[in-house]
């Protein structure tokens, strides 16, 4: 977990702490329901930044017999809580509200406030997502932002992100639908707006979950780790092929790495254990985040045979 995310964790807290009390004062004042949307949904993140800073905490818990490879998953797990509470509580508050506004419009009063309420939450928001897009960029690199977000094994480094830029277009939203509402003197623009919230807030909810979803139910390390184990494993003189590497993400920082390789038959014992050991050793130096590395000797013709062939034919009676 990278320092950088979790300042950006404490910020976006505090931040959204401040403002959704600022909304939900306007919402008292004005009757706006976007804005009262906009103030469930700054609630909801700043509960969102608690549970990420709980599971990052979790996450660190020792290994133990009952998890023998620690506790990594937890980042995972409530990374996922993360996105259902956004569809449930702030998407499903904002689309029942709007369907409410819009069945039965009512004035919005003192419009001011709620512009002078949301060019401050602009703000605030968008120096908080500055400081998430710009720890995103470190990690992304030449890579698209769709190939970062699945290369990407910490949520932390999108989770954030995902937020406040669906945070940013929440704000935007209420405030031209507030303005047309002024404008027009069409009261149902206000409904219609905060509609809209709640589908930026289910759109951004359902990323998230697919995204978190892969890396609970485990994912493999990058290609290019697993490419490298294979050259440097193949690049041992006392192996003669290496039949199958397997990894698997523990947590964003923890690789499990299995390597079935195929020994020389007339090498002792203790020069396979010294192969294994320089092997590994060379493995994790090059690679930190691979903690645990098990070396499995088989010949390659059993490799072969134990591989996944194409699922059996259906039975019929």
């Amino acid at each position: 977990m990278a320092s950088g995310n979790k300042t950006i964790i404490y910020a976006a807290l505090v931040g959204n702490s401040l403002i959704s009390i600022t909304k939900f004062v306007a919402a008292g004042i004005t009757g706006s329901a976007a804005m009262m949307a906009e103030g469930i949904h700054s609630l909801v993140d700043t509960g969102n930044q608690g549970l990420l800073l709980f599971g990052i905490r979790k996450a660190k818990t020792p290994a133990s017999p009952l998890h023998p490879f620690g506790h990594g998953k937890e980042i995972y797990f409530w990374s996922f809580v993360v996105a259902i509470l956004i569809f449930a509580l702030g998407s499903g508050i904002a689309l029942y509200e709007g369907f409410h506004r819009v069945m039965h419009p009512e004035p919005v009063s003192s419009p001011m406030v709620n512009y002078v309420v949301l060019v401050l939450a602009m703000l605030f928001e968008g120096v908080a997502w500055y400081l998430a897009y710009r720890e995103f960029r470190r990690f992304q690199g030449p890579r698209s932002l769709p190939a970062a977000v699945r290369a990407a094994k910490d949520p932390t480094t999108f989770v954030v992100l995902f937020e406040d830029t669906a945070a940013m277009l929440g704000l935007i939203v209420a405030f031209v639908g507030l303005a047309l509402n002024q404008a027009l003197d069409m009261p149902v623009l206000d409904g219609v707006a905060t509609l809209c919230i709640g589908v930026i807030l289910a759109f951004t909810a359902v990323w998230m979950a697919i995204r978190t979803k892969s890396l609970l139910i485990g994912e493999a390390a990058d290609p290019e780790v697993v490419e490298d184990v294979r050259k440097r494993a193949a690049g041992v003189d006392a192996i003669v092929s290496v039949n199958e590497i397997l990894t698997l993400h523990m947590g964003p920082n923890f690789v499990l790495l299995n390597v079935s390789v195929d020994f020389r038959d007339e090498l002792p014992a203790g020069d396979v254990e010294q192969a294994i050991d320089r092997l590994t050793r060379e493995i994790r130096a090059a690679h930190p985040d691979v903690k645990r590395v098990f070396m499995e000797a088989e010949c390659r013709s059993a490799s072969i045979a134990d591989s996944p062939t194409e699922p059996p034919a259906p039975q019929t009676d």
